[in-house]
């Protein structure tokens, strides 16, 4: 998705802010995270499909709300649109029926978080490029959730990994299907990115990208 999320690239935004160490600046941030990880643990939604969710938010209130505002947004979004709560109990903090689903209890956790969410798949379909050749990202620009950054997109970069096929985001967002593609990570020097002049001539940059994104490209001169 085109959106106010995606600022990689822009300038600006001023340099990452390293200052704090802590993991929640303040005790909401912390009740935002578990609540959307035990959310998430009903299986009503997955990983994509609530990103896309916090990409929804009205552009003017993301960039000027903090990263738990974005995960918070998300959450009340799709437990709505699932109908797991009603507008007047989220507004009202309190339940008007009873609940339809069974939380995971923590004695359950470990099991669920040793086992994590592996995205490789098996597939027939044989990868479409292999390192060293020289590829050009789509421009397409989506209405749905996609991985590719707009910093990125009609670029031209070169292969340098195979690293299987995984579960197509996208795809995995839209319908909740986990359809295989192949992923590859692509270098694509600073300078195809932004230009001579906004780079050192020595910086390049590494990305990982579904088969879906990428074009063949006959040659690869100029290519890092």
């Amino acid at each position: 998705m085109n959106g106010a999320h995606d600022l990689g690239g822009k300038h600006g935004f001023a340099p990452i802010d390293f200052s704090q160490t802590d993991n929640f600046a303040e005790d909401w941030e912390a009740s935002v995270f578990s609540l959307t990880l035990a959310c998430g643990l009903l299986g009503q939604w997955n990983l994509d499909q609530s990103r896309f969710a916090r990409e929804q938010m009205d552009p003017a209130h993301y960039l000027s709300s903090s990263y738990y505002e974005h995960w918070l947004h998300g959450l009340e979004l799709l437990l709505l649109e699932r109908g797991i709560v009603s507008e007047d109990e989220l507004c009202s903090g309190r339940s008007e029926r009873a609940a339809d689903f069974t939380a995971v209890t923590a004695d359950k956790l470990p099991a669920i978080l040793a086992a994590g969410g592996p995205t490789l798949l098996d597939t027939e379909k044989r990868p479409a490029y292999q390192p060293g050749d020289v590829v050009r990202v789509t421009h397409d620009n989506p209405v749905t959730h996609t991985r590719v950054p707009g910093y990125v997109k009609g670029r031209t970069g070169k292969v340098v990994a195979h690293r299987g096929a995984h579960i197509y985001a996208d795809e995995h967002s839209r319908s909740g299907a986990k359809v295989a593609e192949h992923l590859y990570t692509v270098c694509f020097d600073a300078s195809e990115l932004w230009g001579e002049h906004n780079t050192d001539g020595k910086s390049a940059v590494y990305l990982d990208l579904f088969e879906p994104y990428l074009i063949s490209q006959a040659t690869g001169e100029g290519i890092a």
